[in-house]
Protein backbone atom coordinates (compact mmCIF):
# COMPACT_ATOMS: atom_id res chain seq x y z
CA UNK A 1 0.00 0.00 0.00
CA UNK A 2 1.71 3.83 -0.90
CA UNK A 3 1.43 5.93 2.03
CA UNK A 4 1.69 8.68 0.65
CA UNK A 5 -1.25 8.26 -1.46
CA UNK A 6 -3.96 7.69 0.36
CA UNK A 7 -4.81 11.03 1.59
CA UNK A 8 -5.37 12.09 -1.73
CA UNK A 9 -7.35 8.99 -3.19
CA UNK A 10 -10.86 7.59 -2.58
CA UNK A 11 -11.06 5.40 -0.21
CA UNK A 12 -10.60 1.76 -1.13
CA UNK A 13 -12.70 -1.55 0.55
CA UNK A 14 -9.46 -2.35 2.40
CA UNK A 15 -9.29 1.62 3.81
CA UNK A 16 -13.21 0.74 4.49
CA UNK A 17 -12.54 -2.15 6.22
CA UNK A 18 -9.53 -0.27 8.31
CA UNK A 19 -12.28 2.20 9.28
CA UNK A 20 -14.48 -0.50 10.30
CA UNK A 21 -12.59 -2.54 12.04
CA UNK A 22 -11.54 0.74 13.88
CA UNK A 23 -14.67 2.32 14.98
CA UNK A 24 -16.12 -1.05 16.19
CA UNK A 25 -12.79 -0.95 18.70
CA UNK A 26 -13.04 2.30 19.90
CA UNK A 27 -16.93 1.85 20.34
CA UNK A 28 -16.25 -0.88 22.28
CA UNK A 29 -13.82 0.69 24.52
CA UNK A 30 -16.00 2.95 25.66
CA UNK A 31 -18.89 0.33 25.60
CA UNK A 32 -17.12 -1.87 28.83
CA UNK A 33 -15.29 1.49 30.07
CA UNK A 34 -19.14 2.93 30.71
CA UNK A 35 -20.54 -0.58 31.42
CA UNK A 36 -19.43 -0.61 35.28
CA UNK A 37 -21.73 2.21 36.23
CA UNK A 38 -25.03 0.20 34.73
CA UNK A 39 -24.15 -3.02 36.50
CA UNK A 40 -22.37 -2.42 39.82
CA UNK A 41 -25.25 -2.05 42.20
CA UNK A 42 -26.88 -5.65 40.60
CA UNK A 43 -23.42 -7.02 40.27
CA UNK A 44 -22.27 -6.60 43.77
CA UNK A 45 -25.76 -7.81 45.29
CA UNK A 46 -25.25 -10.91 43.41
CA UNK A 47 -21.83 -11.47 43.89
CA UNK A 48 -21.92 -11.00 47.70
CA UNK A 49 -24.58 -13.13 48.56
CA UNK A 50 -22.29 -15.79 50.34
CA UNK A 51 -20.47 -12.95 52.13
CA UNK A 52 -23.32 -11.77 53.65
CA UNK A 53 -24.28 -15.81 54.56
CA UNK A 54 -20.65 -16.14 56.32
CA UNK A 55 -21.71 -12.77 58.06
CA UNK A 56 -24.97 -14.03 59.25
CA UNK A 57 -23.58 -17.21 60.69
CA UNK A 58 -20.42 -14.92 62.34
CA UNK A 59 -23.18 -13.23 64.49
CA UNK A 60 -25.04 -10.65 62.18
CA UNK A 61 -28.06 -10.33 61.15
CA UNK A 62 -29.23 -10.72 58.03
CA UNK A 63 -30.34 -6.60 58.02
CA UNK A 64 -27.45 -6.18 59.29
CA UNK A 65 -25.10 -7.97 56.79
CA UNK A 66 -27.30 -6.77 53.62
CA UNK A 67 -26.59 -3.58 54.44
CA UNK A 68 -23.15 -3.57 54.22
CA UNK A 69 -23.55 -4.32 51.08
CA UNK A 70 -26.16 -2.62 49.45
CA UNK A 71 -25.16 1.42 48.65
CA UNK A 72 -23.30 3.40 51.05
CA UNK A 73 -22.51 0.39 53.05
CA UNK A 74 -18.81 -0.34 53.84
CA UNK A 75 -18.34 -3.68 51.73
CA UNK A 76 -20.06 -1.74 48.84
CA UNK A 77 -17.87 1.18 48.94
CA UNK A 78 -14.85 -1.46 49.24
CA UNK A 79 -15.56 -3.18 46.54
CA UNK A 80 -17.17 0.07 44.89
CA UNK A 81 -13.64 1.55 44.94
CA UNK A 82 -11.80 -1.91 43.65
CA UNK A 83 -13.94 -2.79 40.30
CA UNK A 84 -13.70 1.43 39.71
CA UNK A 85 -9.88 1.48 40.62
CA UNK A 86 -7.95 -1.72 40.21
CA UNK A 87 -8.42 -2.18 36.72
CA UNK A 88 -8.16 1.27 35.36
CA UNK A 89 -4.53 0.50 37.44
CA UNK A 90 -4.03 -2.65 35.73
CA UNK A 91 -5.31 -1.49 32.27
CA UNK A 92 -2.73 1.72 32.45
CA UNK A 93 -0.03 -0.41 33.59
CA UNK A 94 -0.19 -3.04 30.94
CA UNK A 95 -1.72 -0.24 28.53
CA UNK A 96 1.81 1.14 28.83
CA UNK A 97 3.64 -1.96 28.36
CA UNK A 98 1.29 -2.47 25.36
CA UNK A 99 2.13 0.79 23.88
CA UNK A 100 5.75 0.14 23.54
CA UNK A 101 4.58 -3.46 22.07
CA UNK A 102 2.98 -1.17 19.45
CA UNK A 103 6.24 0.37 18.55
CA UNK A 104 8.02 -3.04 18.75
CA UNK A 105 5.86 -5.64 16.98
CA UNK A 106 3.33 -3.36 14.70
CA UNK A 107 0.29 -1.51 15.60
CA UNK A 108 -2.33 -4.05 13.64
CA UNK A 109 -0.98 -7.06 15.31
CA UNK A 110 -1.28 -5.85 19.02
CA UNK A 111 -4.61 -3.82 18.14
CA UNK A 112 -5.84 -7.96 17.29
CA UNK A 113 -4.66 -9.03 20.26
CA UNK A 114 -5.84 -6.08 22.48
CA UNK A 115 -9.40 -6.73 20.84
CA UNK A 116 -9.69 -10.37 21.07
CA UNK A 117 -8.58 -9.98 25.11
CA UNK A 118 -11.04 -7.98 26.12
CA UNK A 119 -14.02 -9.47 24.47
CA UNK A 120 -12.75 -12.79 25.27
CA UNK A 121 -12.74 -11.28 29.16
CA UNK A 122 -15.57 -9.61 28.84
CA UNK A 123 -17.47 -12.92 27.97
CA UNK A 124 -16.24 -14.36 30.82
CA UNK A 125 -16.92 -11.83 33.42
CA UNK A 126 -20.53 -12.85 33.26
CA UNK A 127 -19.85 -15.83 34.25
CA UNK A 128 -18.07 -14.78 37.16
CA UNK A 129 -19.32 -16.27 40.66
CA UNK A 130 -17.40 -14.03 43.12
CA UNK A 131 -16.42 -10.70 43.50
CA UNK A 132 -12.62 -11.13 43.52
CA UNK A 133 -13.81 -13.04 40.08
CA UNK A 134 -15.20 -10.46 38.42
CA UNK A 135 -12.38 -8.00 39.79
CA UNK A 136 -9.93 -10.28 38.03
CA UNK A 137 -11.92 -10.34 34.36
CA UNK A 138 -12.71 -6.57 34.52
CA UNK A 139 -8.73 -5.50 34.91
CA UNK A 140 -8.09 -8.14 31.85
CA UNK A 141 -10.76 -6.56 30.17
CA UNK A 142 -9.22 -2.70 31.00
CA UNK A 143 -5.86 -4.20 29.74
CA UNK A 144 -7.25 -4.89 26.29
CA UNK A 145 -9.08 -1.52 26.34
CA UNK A 146 -6.39 0.45 27.36
CA UNK A 147 -4.01 -1.63 24.55
CA UNK A 148 -6.53 -0.88 21.63
CA UNK A 149 -7.07 2.85 21.91
CA UNK A 150 -2.90 3.53 21.47
CA UNK A 151 -2.77 1.01 18.68
CA UNK A 152 -5.76 2.02 16.41
CA UNK A 153 -4.57 5.50 17.13
CA UNK A 154 -0.99 5.03 15.72
CA UNK A 155 -2.49 2.52 12.67
CA UNK A 156 -4.78 4.96 11.71
CA UNK A 157 -2.28 8.39 11.75
CA UNK A 158 0.23 6.20 9.78
CA UNK A 159 -2.34 4.96 7.03
CA UNK A 160 -3.96 7.91 6.45
CA UNK A 161 -0.64 10.69 6.60
CA UNK A 162 -2.36 13.12 4.29
CA UNK A 163 -3.28 15.82 7.37
CA UNK A 164 -7.00 16.54 6.04
CA UNK A 165 -7.73 12.86 5.42
CA UNK A 166 -6.08 11.71 8.84
CA UNK A 167 -8.01 14.56 10.93
CA UNK A 168 -11.39 13.35 9.30
CA UNK A 169 -10.81 9.62 9.91
CA UNK A 170 -9.23 10.24 13.63
CA UNK A 171 -12.23 12.54 14.47
CA UNK A 172 -15.22 10.19 12.89
CA UNK A 173 -13.78 6.90 14.11
CA UNK A 174 -13.61 8.04 16.93
CA UNK A 175 -16.84 9.57 17.24
CA UNK A 176 -18.04 5.71 17.11
CA UNK A 177 -16.87 5.71 21.08
CA UNK A 178 -19.57 7.51 21.59
CA UNK A 179 -21.62 5.34 19.77
CA UNK A 180 -20.21 2.83 22.07
CA UNK A 181 -21.44 4.47 25.34
CA UNK A 182 -25.12 5.15 23.57
CA UNK A 183 -24.77 1.11 22.74
CA UNK A 184 -23.80 -0.09 26.28
CA UNK A 185 -27.41 2.11 27.73
CA UNK A 186 -29.32 -0.12 25.02
CA UNK A 187 -27.46 -3.21 25.72
CA UNK A 188 -28.54 -2.75 29.71
CA UNK A 189 -31.84 -1.64 28.82
CA UNK A 190 -32.73 -4.89 26.97
CA UNK A 191 -30.63 -7.11 29.03
CA UNK A 192 -33.26 -5.81 32.24
CA UNK A 193 -36.54 -6.57 29.86
CA UNK A 194 -35.28 -9.27 28.15
CA UNK A 195 -33.67 -11.10 31.40
CA UNK A 196 -36.31 -13.71 32.19
CA UNK A 197 -36.57 -14.70 28.16
CA UNK A 198 -32.67 -15.67 27.81
CA UNK A 199 -30.67 -18.58 29.02
CA UNK A 200 -30.27 -18.86 32.24
CA UNK A 201 -26.09 -18.52 33.98
CA UNK A 202 -25.65 -19.96 37.07
CA UNK A 203 -29.41 -20.82 37.50
CA UNK A 204 -30.91 -17.87 37.31
CA UNK A 205 -31.76 -14.56 34.94
CA UNK A 206 -29.59 -12.02 35.58
CA UNK A 207 -29.91 -9.20 33.61
CA UNK A 208 -26.16 -7.26 34.41
CA UNK A 209 -24.44 -10.90 33.43
CA UNK A 210 -26.07 -10.61 30.11
CA UNK A 211 -24.51 -6.98 29.60
CA UNK A 212 -20.96 -8.14 30.83
CA UNK A 213 -21.27 -11.12 28.24
CA UNK A 214 -22.48 -8.19 25.23
CA UNK A 215 -18.88 -6.87 24.91
CA UNK A 216 -17.69 -10.15 23.62
CA UNK A 217 -19.61 -8.82 20.02
CA UNK A 218 -16.69 -6.71 18.91
CA UNK A 219 -14.05 -10.28 18.58
CA UNK A 220 -16.71 -11.85 16.50
CA UNK A 221 -15.96 -9.35 13.38
CA UNK A 222 -12.72 -9.34 14.27
CA UNK A 223 -11.92 -12.73 13.22
CA UNK A 224 -13.84 -12.19 9.82
CA UNK A 225 -12.06 -9.23 8.26
CA UNK A 226 -8.29 -9.60 10.21
CA UNK A 227 -6.67 -11.26 7.29
CA UNK A 228 -7.59 -8.24 5.18
CA UNK A 229 -6.00 -5.61 7.68
CA UNK A 230 -2.38 -4.49 6.50
CA UNK A 231 -0.14 -3.34 8.63
CA UNK A 232 0.92 0.57 9.19
CA UNK A 233 2.92 1.08 5.42
CA UNK A 234 5.28 3.39 7.22
CA UNK A 235 6.07 0.70 10.23
CA UNK A 236 6.42 -2.04 8.13
CA UNK A 237 9.25 -0.48 6.10
CA UNK A 238 11.01 0.87 8.65
CA UNK A 239 10.85 -2.75 10.40
CA UNK A 240 11.85 -4.29 7.00
CA UNK A 241 15.05 -1.96 6.69
CA UNK A 242 16.23 -2.61 9.78
CA UNK A 243 15.79 1.02 10.63
CA UNK A 244 13.15 1.55 13.06
CA UNK A 245 14.67 2.83 16.59
CA UNK A 246 13.96 1.06 19.81
CA UNK A 247 11.38 2.79 21.44
CA UNK A 248 12.04 3.49 25.34
CA UNK A 249 10.00 4.71 27.78
CA UNK A 250 13.25 7.18 28.86
CA UNK A 251 13.40 8.75 25.77
CA UNK A 252 9.68 10.37 26.64
CA UNK A 253 11.10 12.81 29.24
CA UNK A 254 14.25 13.87 27.52
CA UNK A 255 14.23 17.41 27.05
CA UNK A 256 12.73 17.75 23.40
CA UNK A 257 9.68 15.32 24.57
CA UNK A 258 9.47 15.67 28.44
CA UNK A 259 6.92 18.85 28.09
CA UNK A 260 4.75 16.97 25.83
CA UNK A 261 4.72 13.87 27.93
CA UNK A 262 3.46 15.26 31.19
CA UNK A 263 1.62 18.15 29.98
CA UNK A 264 -0.72 15.88 27.98
CA UNK A 265 -0.71 13.32 30.37
CA UNK A 266 -2.09 15.68 33.00
CA UNK A 267 -4.86 17.44 30.37
CA UNK A 268 -5.92 13.65 29.80
CA UNK A 269 -6.20 13.10 33.07
CA UNK A 270 -8.12 16.33 33.35
CA UNK A 271 -10.82 15.20 30.87
CA UNK A 272 -11.52 11.96 32.57
CA UNK A 273 -11.65 13.42 35.98
CA UNK A 274 -14.71 15.50 34.85
CA UNK A 275 -16.50 12.04 33.41
CA UNK A 276 -14.99 9.87 35.95
CA UNK A 277 -15.60 12.19 38.58
CA UNK A 278 -19.35 13.66 38.50
CA UNK A 279 -20.87 12.21 35.15
CA UNK A 280 -20.33 8.33 35.55
CA UNK A 281 -21.97 8.49 39.11
CA UNK A 282 -25.35 9.26 37.40
CA UNK A 283 -26.52 6.03 37.62
CA UNK A 284 -26.20 6.00 41.59
CA UNK A 285 -27.60 9.90 41.56
CA UNK A 286 -30.73 9.45 39.10
CA UNK A 287 -32.64 7.21 41.74
CA UNK A 288 -33.22 9.68 44.16
CA UNK A 289 -34.72 12.16 41.74
CA UNK A 290 -38.29 12.52 42.83
CA UNK A 291 -40.18 11.82 39.76
CA UNK A 292 -37.84 8.16 39.25
CA UNK A 293 -38.93 7.35 43.32
CA UNK A 294 -42.34 8.59 41.93
CA UNK A 295 -42.30 5.93 38.90
CA UNK A 296 -40.69 2.80 41.29
CA UNK A 297 -43.43 3.59 43.75
CA UNK A 298 -45.79 3.05 41.20
CA UNK A 299 -43.93 -0.13 39.63
CA UNK A 300 -44.54 -1.89 43.15
CA UNK A 301 -47.75 -0.61 43.75
CA UNK A 302 -48.71 -2.18 40.73
CA UNK A 303 -47.23 -5.61 41.53
CA UNK A 304 -48.79 -5.94 44.73
CA UNK A 305 -52.40 -4.58 43.01
CA UNK A 306 -52.03 -7.09 40.27
CA UNK A 307 -51.49 -9.99 42.35
CA UNK A 308 -54.61 -8.84 44.59
CA UNK A 309 -56.50 -8.73 41.66
CA UNK A 310 -55.78 -12.48 40.46
CA UNK A 311 -55.95 -13.29 43.81
CA UNK A 312 -52.78 -14.15 44.61
CA UNK A 313 -50.20 -14.25 47.71
CA UNK A 314 -49.01 -11.11 48.23
CA UNK A 315 -45.46 -10.70 46.25
CA UNK A 316 -42.59 -11.31 48.57
CA UNK A 317 -40.58 -8.71 49.87
CA UNK A 318 -37.98 -9.29 48.00
CA UNK A 319 -39.96 -8.95 44.79
CA UNK A 320 -41.47 -6.14 45.73
CA UNK A 321 -38.01 -4.18 45.65
CA UNK A 322 -36.66 -5.49 42.99
CA UNK A 323 -39.92 -3.93 41.00
CA UNK A 324 -38.38 -0.56 41.98
CA UNK A 325 -34.69 -1.48 41.31
CA UNK A 326 -36.01 -2.46 37.56
CA UNK A 327 -36.98 1.00 37.19
CA UNK A 328 -34.62 3.13 38.68
CA UNK A 329 -32.10 0.64 36.47
CA UNK A 330 -33.87 1.38 33.49
CA UNK A 331 -34.21 5.36 33.89
CA UNK A 332 -30.33 5.51 34.40
CA UNK A 333 -29.61 3.76 31.26
CA UNK A 334 -32.22 6.51 29.53
CA UNK A 335 -30.32 8.87 31.24
CA UNK A 336 -27.17 7.46 30.00
CA UNK A 337 -28.23 7.34 26.66
CA UNK A 338 -28.70 10.84 26.32
CA UNK A 339 -25.30 11.57 27.91
CA UNK A 340 -23.91 9.56 24.90
CA UNK A 341 -25.69 11.15 22.16
CA UNK A 342 -24.51 14.65 23.57
CA UNK A 343 -20.82 12.97 23.56
CA UNK A 344 -21.48 11.81 19.67
CA UNK A 345 -22.37 15.18 18.80
CA UNK A 346 -19.80 16.66 20.97
CA UNK A 347 -17.36 13.87 18.59
CA UNK A 348 -18.74 15.11 15.70
CA UNK A 349 -18.31 18.54 16.23
CA UNK A 350 -14.68 17.68 16.93
CA UNK A 351 -14.20 16.25 13.84
CA UNK A 352 -15.54 19.18 11.59
CA UNK A 353 -13.81 21.80 13.63
CA UNK A 354 -10.19 19.98 13.59
CA UNK A 355 -9.85 20.38 10.16
CA UNK A 356 -10.88 24.08 9.59
CA UNK A 357 -8.72 25.27 13.20
CA UNK A 358 -5.15 25.21 12.33
CA UNK A 359 -4.17 25.58 16.47
CA UNK A 360 -4.50 22.96 18.61
CA UNK A 361 -5.02 24.67 21.76
CA UNK A 362 -8.00 26.79 20.31
CA UNK A 363 -9.38 23.75 19.53
CA UNK A 364 -9.28 21.77 22.64
CA UNK A 365 -10.73 25.08 24.88
CA UNK A 366 -13.41 25.43 22.48
CA UNK A 367 -14.76 22.15 24.67
CA UNK A 368 -12.83 22.44 27.60
CA UNK A 369 -13.77 25.97 28.85
CA UNK A 370 -17.14 24.93 28.79
CA UNK A 371 -16.74 22.29 30.49
CA UNK A 372 -14.77 23.86 33.28
CA UNK A 373 -17.74 26.00 34.43
CA UNK A 374 -20.88 23.88 33.08
CA UNK A 375 -20.49 20.52 34.50
CA UNK A 376 -20.03 21.44 37.81
CA UNK A 377 -22.65 23.66 37.82
CA UNK A 378 -24.75 20.83 36.37
CA UNK A 379 -23.88 18.65 39.56
CA UNK A 380 -24.26 21.45 42.22
CA UNK A 381 -27.79 22.04 40.80
CA UNK A 382 -28.90 18.17 40.69
CA UNK A 383 -28.04 18.27 44.42
CA UNK A 384 -30.17 21.15 45.41
CA UNK A 385 -32.95 19.68 43.36
CA UNK A 386 -33.37 15.95 43.64
CA UNK A 387 -36.24 16.31 45.81
CA UNK A 388 -38.35 19.03 42.75
CA UNK A 389 -40.64 17.24 40.89
CA UNK A 390 -39.92 17.21 36.88
CA UNK A 391 -36.13 17.51 37.44
CA UNK A 392 -35.85 14.66 35.24
CA UNK A 393 -36.31 16.01 32.24
CA UNK A 394 -34.21 18.97 32.94
CA UNK A 395 -31.67 16.61 33.89
CA UNK A 396 -31.65 14.64 30.84
CA UNK A 397 -31.09 17.82 28.65
CA UNK A 398 -28.29 18.70 31.42
CA UNK A 399 -26.53 15.61 30.50
CA UNK A 400 -26.68 15.89 27.07
CA UNK A 401 -24.93 19.09 27.16
CA UNK A 402 -22.17 17.68 29.67
CA UNK A 403 -21.77 14.79 27.41
CA UNK A 404 -20.71 17.45 24.49
CA UNK A 405 -18.44 19.39 25.90
CA UNK A 406 -16.72 16.28 28.12
CA UNK A 407 -16.22 13.74 26.00
CA UNK A 408 -15.31 15.61 22.87
CA UNK A 409 -12.42 16.35 24.70
CA UNK A 410 -11.37 12.40 23.92
CA UNK A 411 -11.26 12.27 20.30
CA UNK A 412 -9.02 15.39 20.59
CA UNK A 413 -6.24 13.17 21.58
CA UNK A 414 -6.59 10.79 18.88
CA UNK A 415 -5.94 13.49 16.57
CA UNK A 416 -3.41 15.47 18.18
CA UNK A 417 -0.78 12.61 19.74
CA UNK A 418 0.16 11.18 16.45
CA UNK A 419 1.28 14.14 15.38
CA UNK A 420 3.78 15.44 18.81
CA UNK A 421 5.63 11.44 18.84
CA UNK A 422 8.52 10.07 15.96
CA UNK A 423 7.44 7.28 14.58
CA UNK A 424 9.42 5.22 16.88
CA UNK A 425 7.91 6.25 19.56
CA UNK A 426 4.24 7.06 19.05
CA UNK A 427 2.61 3.74 20.72
CA UNK A 428 5.10 4.58 23.70
CA UNK A 429 3.76 8.71 24.31
CA UNK A 430 0.36 8.06 23.62
CA UNK A 431 -0.27 5.11 26.03
CA UNK A 432 1.78 6.82 28.62
CA UNK A 433 -0.70 10.01 28.10
CA UNK A 434 -3.63 7.88 27.79
CA UNK A 435 -3.05 5.33 30.36
CA UNK A 436 -0.80 6.58 32.84
CA UNK A 437 -2.83 10.26 32.55
CA UNK A 438 -5.81 8.74 31.50
CA UNK A 439 -6.73 5.52 32.76
CA UNK A 440 -4.43 5.97 35.99
CA UNK A 441 -4.74 9.65 37.25
CA UNK A 442 -7.99 10.58 35.53
CA UNK A 443 -10.77 7.47 36.58
CA UNK A 444 -9.22 8.01 40.44
CA UNK A 445 -11.69 10.67 40.22
CA UNK A 446 -14.20 7.93 40.66
CA UNK A 447 -12.15 6.61 43.82
CA UNK A 448 -12.17 10.34 45.12
CA UNK A 449 -16.24 11.12 44.93
CA UNK A 450 -17.26 7.74 46.01
CA UNK A 451 -14.86 7.99 49.38
CA UNK A 452 -16.05 11.46 49.75
CA UNK A 453 -19.69 10.88 49.40
CA UNK A 454 -19.83 7.60 51.44
CA UNK A 455 -23.12 8.05 53.76
CA UNK A 456 -25.41 5.53 55.44
CA UNK A 457 -27.57 5.46 53.95
CA UNK A 458 -26.24 6.56 50.30
CA UNK A 459 -27.02 10.20 49.53
CA UNK A 460 -27.75 10.86 45.89
CA UNK A 461 -27.44 14.81 46.86
CA UNK A 462 -24.24 14.11 48.55
CA UNK A 463 -22.86 12.05 45.76
CA UNK A 464 -23.71 14.92 42.85
CA UNK A 465 -22.27 17.51 45.07
CA UNK A 466 -18.92 15.61 45.30
CA UNK A 467 -18.84 15.16 41.88
CA UNK A 468 -19.30 18.49 41.12
CA UNK A 469 -16.50 19.62 43.46
CA UNK A 470 -14.29 17.10 42.17
CA UNK A 471 -15.17 17.91 38.54
CA UNK A 472 -14.35 21.41 39.23
CA UNK A 473 -10.96 20.54 40.82
CA UNK A 474 -9.80 18.23 38.08
CA UNK A 475 -11.11 21.18 35.16
CA UNK A 476 -9.09 23.57 36.61
CA UNK A 477 -5.87 22.02 36.52
CA UNK A 478 -6.65 21.29 32.86
CA UNK A 479 -7.98 24.80 31.89
CA UNK A 480 -4.39 26.36 33.59
CA UNK A 481 -2.04 23.87 32.29
CA UNK A 482 -3.61 24.49 28.66
CA UNK A 483 -1.41 27.24 28.32
CA UNK A 484 1.78 25.03 27.94
CA UNK A 485 0.19 22.65 25.12
CA UNK A 486 2.96 22.36 22.70
CA UNK A 487 1.74 22.85 19.19
CA UNK A 488 2.58 20.19 16.93
CA UNK A 489 3.41 19.96 13.15
CA UNK A 490 0.45 19.33 10.72
CA UNK A 491 2.79 16.34 9.36
CA UNK A 492 3.19 13.35 11.06
CA UNK A 493 6.61 12.10 11.63
CA UNK A 494 7.99 8.93 9.71
CA UNK A 495 11.48 8.65 11.17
Amino acid sequence: MNAAGIGSQRLTATHWLICIMASIGFAFDIYELLMLPLIIKPAIASLSAPLVQDLVAAGKTLAEAQALYQPGGAEFVKWGRALFFLPAIFGGIFGLIGGYLTDRHGRRRVLTFSILLYGGAAFASGFATSLPQLLFLRCLVFVGVCVEFVAAVAWLAEIFPNPQRREQVLGYTQAFSSIGGLMVAVASSWSVSLAATLPAIHGVHEAWRYTLISGLIPAIPLILIRPFLPESPVWQQKKAEGQLKRPSFRELFRPEFARTTIITAVLFAAGYGIAFGAIQHLPQIVPGLADVKVQAKAAQDKLVADAQAAGKPAPAPKAVVAAGKQVEEGIAARVQKWQEIGGLVGRVLLAILAVRISSRRTLFRIFQIPALIYVPLLFWWIAQHLGQGGSLGLVQWGVFFAGMVTVAQFSFWGNYLPLVYPLHLRGTGESFAANIGGRILGTSAAFITITLSQSTPPSPAKIALTGALVALAFALVGALLTHWLPEPKEQISVD
